[in-house]
């Protein structure tokens, strides 16, 4: 067993979580009704789902932006809280919101490096799409990384949702949310 399978299987949960995380996104974009608007953004969300909370080796801390513990601590504890919260971060702040395995958010958000030249090399290649801005670029990259299970965006400019795995990704554009959870398989 690798040890990304012995993460997994230790989080066995984690499927759960990111279903939360991944229609909780949905539901914000879907909200929203000014997507065709010009000059106007829309909510824009990146969640990484993280085995272990110690991710100084490839984040920093994004200034001031902090996810609001005072209002949701734990994802799954009260989905409507995390709605909430999420809503208020995604029209206010940059960053990725990090959340542990068995859910608890993080305050601090952070701003993922990208992978250095040997991560690059020891890996498989990674293929992006050419409609990927920075947040998703980002995203793809950091679910290459051990320690991370799964990345989820909310794209600000089209409303899509995107779940990263392992260096992989689905695509939901905005007209095909709303529907049945999707499960993801690893």
């Amino acid at each position: 067993m690798t040890r990304r399978s012995a993460l997994r299987a230790r989080y066995a949960t984690s499927q759960e979580l990111m279903d939360l995380i991944r229609y909780t996104a949905e539901s914000l974009s879907l909200e929203f009704t000014l997507w065709d608007e010009q000059y106007v953004t829309g909510p824009g969300l990146y969640v990484l789902i993280v085995a272990d909370v110690d991710f100084g080796d490839y984040a920093d801390p994004l200034g001031e932006n902090r996810w609001p513990v005072e209002q949701c601590e734990v994802v799954g504890n009260e989905p409507e809280a995390f709605v909430e919260a999420a809503r208020e971060v995604a029209f206010t702040m940059d960053g990725a919101v990090v959340v542990a395995g068995d859910g608890t958010v993080q305050e601090q958000m952070v701003r993922v490096r990208n992978l250095s030249e040997a991560e690059r090399q020891r890996g498989d290649e990674i293929v992006a799409a050419d409609w990927m801005g920075t947040r998703h670029l980002s995203a793809l990259e950091v679910s290459t990384r051990q320690q991370v299970l799964w990345a989820v965006t909310l794209s600000e400019e089209d409303g899509r949702v995107t779940t990263f795995l392992n260096g992989a990704y689905r695509d939901y554009e905005r007209d095909a949310l709303g529907g049945r959870w999707r499960p993801e398989t690893s």
